[in-house]
Protein backbone atom coordinates (compact mmCIF):
# COMPACT_ATOMS: atom_id res chain seq x y z
CA UNK A 1 0.00 0.00 0.00
CA UNK A 2 1.18 3.64 -0.34
CA UNK A 3 1.74 6.00 2.18
CA UNK A 4 -1.90 7.48 1.53
CA UNK A 5 -3.89 4.32 1.80
CA UNK A 6 -2.22 3.02 5.02
CA UNK A 7 -3.21 6.11 6.25
CA UNK A 8 -6.85 5.16 6.05
CA UNK A 9 -6.05 1.54 7.52
CA UNK A 10 -6.48 1.04 11.68
CA UNK A 11 -2.82 0.23 12.83
CA UNK A 12 -2.26 -1.86 16.35
CA UNK A 13 1.27 -1.36 18.30
CA UNK A 14 1.70 -4.81 19.43
CA UNK A 15 3.26 -4.29 22.71
CA UNK A 16 4.49 -6.20 26.04
CA UNK A 17 3.63 -10.04 26.02
CA UNK A 18 4.77 -12.72 28.41
CA UNK A 19 8.49 -12.25 27.28
CA UNK A 20 11.09 -11.19 30.07
CA UNK A 21 11.43 -8.65 27.99
CA UNK A 22 8.09 -7.36 28.55
CA UNK A 23 8.98 -3.59 29.77
CA UNK A 24 11.83 -3.04 27.25
CA UNK A 25 8.82 -3.63 24.43
CA UNK A 26 6.44 -1.58 25.98
CA UNK A 27 9.33 1.22 26.12
CA UNK A 28 9.47 0.56 22.30
CA UNK A 29 5.43 0.47 21.82
CA UNK A 30 4.77 3.49 22.74
CA UNK A 31 7.83 5.11 21.06
CA UNK A 32 6.05 3.66 17.79
CA UNK A 33 2.41 4.80 18.67
CA UNK A 34 3.61 8.27 19.52
CA UNK A 35 6.04 8.20 16.08
CA UNK A 36 3.25 7.22 14.40
CA UNK A 37 0.52 9.74 15.58
CA UNK A 38 2.90 12.47 14.82
CA UNK A 39 2.80 11.38 11.47
CA UNK A 40 -0.87 11.29 10.70
CA UNK A 41 -1.73 7.36 11.45
CA UNK A 42 -4.65 5.79 12.72
CA UNK A 43 -2.73 3.76 15.11
CA UNK A 44 -3.76 2.72 18.93
CA UNK A 45 -1.29 0.44 21.49
CA UNK A 46 -2.80 -3.11 21.93
CA UNK A 47 -0.62 -5.05 25.26
CA UNK A 48 -0.77 -8.65 23.80
CA UNK A 49 -2.19 -11.64 26.34
CA UNK A 50 -4.66 -14.35 25.72
CA UNK A 51 -7.05 -12.68 23.97
CA UNK A 52 -4.96 -10.77 21.19
CA UNK A 53 -6.54 -12.39 18.70
CA UNK A 54 -10.26 -11.40 19.83
CA UNK A 55 -8.65 -7.57 20.61
CA UNK A 56 -7.61 -7.51 16.81
CA UNK A 57 -10.83 -8.26 15.21
CA UNK A 58 -12.99 -6.28 17.98
CA UNK A 59 -10.91 -3.41 17.12
CA UNK A 60 -10.39 -4.06 13.70
CA UNK A 61 -6.97 -3.76 13.10
CA UNK A 62 -5.99 -3.64 9.32
CA UNK A 63 -2.42 -3.40 9.89
CA UNK A 64 -0.12 -4.86 12.58
CA UNK A 65 3.47 -2.57 13.81
CA UNK A 66 5.04 -5.59 16.04
CA UNK A 67 6.88 -4.18 18.95
CA UNK A 68 7.78 -7.36 20.93
CA UNK A 69 10.70 -8.27 21.88
CA UNK A 70 11.93 -12.04 22.97
CA UNK A 71 10.10 -15.29 23.09
CA UNK A 72 6.42 -14.76 21.61
CA UNK A 73 6.63 -11.80 19.86
CA UNK A 74 10.20 -12.09 18.18
CA UNK A 75 10.49 -15.58 17.57
CA UNK A 76 8.01 -16.49 14.96
CA UNK A 77 5.26 -17.06 17.31
CA UNK A 78 3.26 -13.63 16.82
CA UNK A 79 3.85 -13.54 12.87
CA UNK A 80 2.07 -16.89 12.43
CA UNK A 81 -0.85 -15.26 14.28
CA UNK A 82 -0.84 -12.67 12.13
CA UNK A 83 -0.33 -14.98 9.12
CA UNK A 84 -3.69 -16.88 10.61
CA UNK A 85 -5.65 -13.93 10.35
CA UNK A 86 -4.82 -11.93 7.11
CA UNK A 87 -3.51 -8.95 9.01
CA UNK A 88 0.13 -7.34 7.30
CA UNK A 89 2.92 -7.03 9.61
CA UNK A 90 5.88 -5.03 9.94
CA UNK A 91 8.99 -6.62 10.31
CA UNK A 92 10.38 -10.43 9.49
CA UNK A 93 8.56 -13.24 8.36
CA UNK A 94 7.56 -16.64 10.71
CA UNK A 95 10.76 -18.66 9.11
CA UNK A 96 13.03 -15.40 10.01
CA UNK A 97 12.17 -14.63 12.71
CA UNK A 98 12.56 -17.95 14.24
CA UNK A 99 16.25 -18.45 12.58
CA UNK A 100 17.34 -14.99 14.11
CA UNK A 101 15.47 -15.86 17.49
CA UNK A 102 17.92 -19.04 17.76
CA UNK A 103 21.25 -18.53 17.86
CA UNK A 104 22.33 -21.62 17.34
CA UNK A 105 20.46 -21.99 14.36
CA UNK A 106 21.47 -18.50 13.38
CA UNK A 107 25.36 -19.59 13.39
CA UNK A 108 24.66 -22.60 11.77
CA UNK A 109 23.45 -20.57 8.52
CA UNK A 110 26.12 -17.90 9.24
CA UNK A 111 28.71 -21.04 8.76
CA UNK A 112 27.08 -22.62 5.38
CA UNK A 113 27.55 -19.09 4.04
CA UNK A 114 30.97 -18.53 5.40
CA UNK A 115 30.01 -15.47 7.49
CA UNK A 116 32.47 -14.95 10.52
CA UNK A 117 30.86 -15.53 14.07
CA UNK A 118 32.77 -17.16 17.20
CA UNK A 119 33.67 -20.81 18.50
CA UNK A 120 31.01 -22.12 19.40
CA UNK A 121 28.91 -25.38 20.82
CA UNK A 122 25.34 -26.42 22.01
CA UNK A 123 24.71 -27.75 25.70
CA UNK A 124 21.67 -29.08 26.61
CA UNK A 125 21.07 -28.26 30.56
CA UNK A 126 20.83 -31.64 31.67
CA UNK A 127 24.72 -32.56 29.59
CA UNK A 128 27.54 -32.98 32.08
CA UNK A 129 30.00 -30.23 32.62
CA UNK A 130 32.40 -32.27 30.83
CA UNK A 131 30.66 -31.66 27.75
CA UNK A 132 31.79 -27.77 27.33
CA UNK A 133 34.72 -28.65 25.06
CA UNK A 134 35.39 -24.71 24.48
CA UNK A 135 38.60 -23.09 26.97
CA UNK A 136 37.16 -19.94 29.06
CA UNK A 137 36.92 -17.01 28.63
CA UNK A 138 33.49 -17.62 27.41
CA UNK A 139 30.10 -16.34 26.60
CA UNK A 140 27.11 -18.66 28.37
CA UNK A 141 23.29 -17.95 27.29
CA UNK A 142 20.01 -18.98 26.29
CA UNK A 143 20.00 -20.12 22.80
CA UNK A 144 16.82 -18.13 22.25
CA UNK A 145 16.27 -14.75 24.04
CA UNK A 146 17.76 -11.21 23.89
CA UNK A 147 18.35 -7.93 25.74
CA UNK A 148 21.26 -10.33 27.41
CA UNK A 149 18.65 -11.72 29.75
CA UNK A 150 20.49 -14.88 30.94
CA UNK A 151 24.22 -14.31 29.49
CA UNK A 152 27.12 -14.56 31.44
CA UNK A 153 30.82 -14.09 30.75
CA UNK A 154 32.70 -17.12 31.98
CA UNK A 155 36.32 -16.17 32.83
CA UNK A 156 37.42 -19.76 34.86
CA UNK A 157 35.95 -23.24 34.67
CA UNK A 158 34.63 -23.35 38.20
CA UNK A 159 31.87 -20.58 36.94
CA UNK A 160 30.53 -22.54 34.36
CA UNK A 161 28.30 -24.19 35.90
CA UNK A 162 26.71 -21.57 37.64
CA UNK A 163 26.61 -19.69 34.26
CA UNK A 164 24.45 -22.91 32.67
CA UNK A 165 22.06 -22.78 35.55
CA UNK A 166 21.25 -19.14 34.89
CA UNK A 167 20.80 -19.73 31.42
CA UNK A 168 18.69 -23.13 31.72
CA UNK A 169 15.98 -20.82 33.44
CA UNK A 170 15.09 -18.85 30.17
CA UNK A 171 16.09 -21.99 27.80
CA UNK A 172 17.07 -25.48 28.09
CA UNK A 173 19.22 -25.41 24.91
CA UNK A 174 22.11 -23.48 26.16
CA UNK A 175 24.52 -21.65 24.01
CA UNK A 176 28.31 -21.65 24.22
CA UNK A 177 30.69 -19.47 22.36
CA UNK A 178 34.27 -18.44 22.34
CA UNK A 179 34.42 -14.45 24.30
CA UNK A 180 36.07 -12.18 22.00
CA UNK A 181 38.31 -9.73 23.32
CA UNK A 182 37.45 -6.57 21.82
CA UNK A 183 34.94 -3.79 21.01
CA UNK A 184 31.08 -4.12 20.46
CA UNK A 185 30.17 -2.77 16.84
CA UNK A 186 26.66 -2.72 15.52
CA UNK A 187 24.71 -1.93 11.97
CA UNK A 188 21.34 -1.51 11.84
CA UNK A 189 19.75 -2.44 8.46
CA UNK A 190 16.88 -0.72 6.71
CA UNK A 191 15.22 -2.58 3.88
CA UNK A 192 18.60 -4.88 3.46
CA UNK A 193 20.42 -1.08 3.08
CA UNK A 194 22.92 -0.41 6.19
CA UNK A 195 22.68 2.44 8.61
CA UNK A 196 25.97 4.21 10.00
CA UNK A 197 28.15 2.02 12.02
CA UNK A 198 27.95 2.61 15.99
CA UNK A 199 30.67 1.57 18.32
CA UNK A 200 28.86 0.44 21.66
CA UNK A 201 31.46 1.41 24.91
CA UNK A 202 30.26 0.22 28.10
CA UNK A 203 31.47 1.68 31.17
CA UNK A 204 31.49 -1.78 33.30
CA UNK A 205 33.34 -3.52 29.88
CA UNK A 206 30.47 -5.63 29.07
CA UNK A 207 26.94 -4.73 27.62
CA UNK A 208 24.44 -6.26 29.70
CA UNK A 209 20.67 -5.71 30.35
CA UNK A 210 21.98 -2.80 32.74
CA UNK A 211 24.40 -1.36 30.39
CA UNK A 212 22.11 -1.71 27.74
CA UNK A 213 19.10 0.55 29.68
CA UNK A 214 20.25 2.48 32.31
CA UNK A 215 21.23 5.88 30.93
CA UNK A 216 24.67 7.02 31.27
CA UNK A 217 25.74 3.18 31.61
CA UNK A 218 27.15 3.60 28.32
CA UNK A 219 28.63 5.65 25.83
CA UNK A 220 27.77 5.13 21.68
CA UNK A 221 29.73 6.58 19.47
CA UNK A 222 28.11 7.10 16.15
CA UNK A 223 29.50 7.04 13.60
CA UNK A 224 31.99 4.73 14.72
CA UNK A 225 35.78 5.61 14.78
CA UNK A 226 36.95 2.86 12.34
CA UNK A 227 39.16 2.60 9.56
CA UNK A 228 37.01 3.04 6.71
CA UNK A 229 37.95 -0.64 5.19
CA UNK A 230 36.57 -2.36 8.66
CA UNK A 231 33.54 0.36 8.44
CA UNK A 232 32.78 -1.41 4.77
CA UNK A 233 33.54 -4.73 5.74
CA UNK A 234 30.79 -4.26 8.57
CA UNK A 235 28.23 -2.95 6.28
CA UNK A 236 28.64 -5.61 4.01
CA UNK A 237 28.87 -8.25 6.56
CA UNK A 238 25.70 -6.20 8.05
CA UNK A 239 23.86 -6.48 4.63
CA UNK A 240 24.90 -10.32 4.15
CA UNK A 241 23.53 -11.50 7.64
CA UNK A 242 20.06 -10.05 6.94
CA UNK A 243 20.19 -11.19 3.45
CA UNK A 244 21.17 -14.88 4.76
CA UNK A 245 18.18 -15.38 7.26
CA UNK A 246 15.67 -13.76 4.87
CA UNK A 247 15.10 -10.63 6.71
CA UNK A 248 13.10 -7.93 6.32
CA UNK A 249 11.74 -4.57 7.32
CA UNK A 250 14.56 -3.26 10.35
CA UNK A 251 17.35 -4.68 11.96
CA UNK A 252 20.14 -4.65 13.83
CA UNK A 253 23.37 -6.50 13.69
CA UNK A 254 25.81 -7.34 16.57
CA UNK A 255 29.33 -7.81 16.01
CA UNK A 256 32.74 -8.15 17.78
CA UNK A 257 35.43 -6.37 16.73
CA UNK A 258 38.56 -8.58 18.01
CA UNK A 259 42.08 -7.62 18.70
CA UNK A 260 43.86 -8.38 15.02
CA UNK A 261 40.87 -5.92 13.12
CA UNK A 262 38.38 -8.81 12.63
CA UNK A 263 34.71 -8.56 12.95
CA UNK A 264 32.79 -11.74 14.07
CA UNK A 265 28.67 -11.58 14.19
CA UNK A 266 27.09 -12.32 17.11
CA UNK A 267 23.69 -12.29 15.98
CA UNK A 268 20.71 -10.25 13.85
CA UNK A 269 17.87 -8.77 16.34
CA UNK A 270 14.55 -8.76 13.55
CA UNK A 271 12.65 -6.17 16.52
CA UNK A 272 15.50 -3.93 17.95
CA UNK A 273 15.06 -1.15 20.12
CA UNK A 274 12.50 1.46 18.78
CA UNK A 275 12.45 4.30 21.37
CA UNK A 276 14.33 7.54 20.49
CA UNK A 277 17.43 6.49 22.15
CA UNK A 278 18.03 3.25 20.96
CA UNK A 279 20.47 2.38 18.48
CA UNK A 280 18.40 1.96 15.50
CA UNK A 281 17.21 4.97 15.72
CA UNK A 282 20.23 6.72 16.64
CA UNK A 283 21.94 5.74 13.51
CA UNK A 284 19.10 6.45 11.29
CA UNK A 285 19.27 10.02 12.78
CA UNK A 286 23.30 10.06 11.84
CA UNK A 287 21.83 8.96 8.20
CA UNK A 288 18.96 11.84 8.02
CA UNK A 289 16.18 10.13 9.25
CA UNK A 290 14.17 11.36 12.07
CA UNK A 291 12.23 9.27 14.77
CA UNK A 292 8.97 9.57 13.15
CA UNK A 293 10.30 8.92 9.77
CA UNK A 294 12.23 5.89 10.75
CA UNK A 295 8.47 4.18 12.61
CA UNK A 296 6.89 5.42 9.12
CA UNK A 297 9.56 3.99 7.02
CA UNK A 298 9.07 0.28 8.88
CA UNK A 299 5.34 0.66 8.64
CA UNK A 300 5.81 1.01 5.13
CA UNK A 301 7.74 -2.34 4.84
CA UNK A 302 4.66 -4.32 6.48
CA UNK A 303 3.36 -7.64 4.57
CA UNK A 304 2.05 -10.82 4.60
CA UNK A 305 5.00 -13.57 4.10
CA UNK A 306 3.48 -16.96 3.42
CA UNK A 307 2.39 -18.05 0.40
CA UNK A 308 2.50 -15.99 -3.07
CA UNK A 309 -1.25 -15.26 -2.99
CA UNK A 310 -1.21 -14.14 0.26
CA UNK A 311 2.41 -12.67 0.15
CA UNK A 312 1.05 -10.39 -2.41
CA UNK A 313 -0.95 -8.23 -0.20
CA UNK A 314 2.00 -5.88 0.62
CA UNK A 315 1.29 -2.57 2.54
Amino acid sequence: MTREELKKKRIGVLMGGPSPERKISLKTGKAVLKGLLAKGYQALGIEVDRSLATSLLKEKIEVAFVALHGPWGEDGSMQGLLEMLGIPYTGSGVLSSALAMNKVMAKKIFHYHNLPTPKFQVINYEDSLSEVTINPPLVVKPASGGSTIGTTIVKSKKEIEEALKKAAEYDQEILVEKYIEGRDITVGILDGKHLPVIEIVPKSGFYDYEAKYVPGKSEYIVPARLPSEITKKANKLGEAAYRVLKCSGAARVDFRLDRKGRLLILEVNTIPGLTETSLLPMAAVEAGIDFPTLIERILLSARLHIGSKMSSRRC
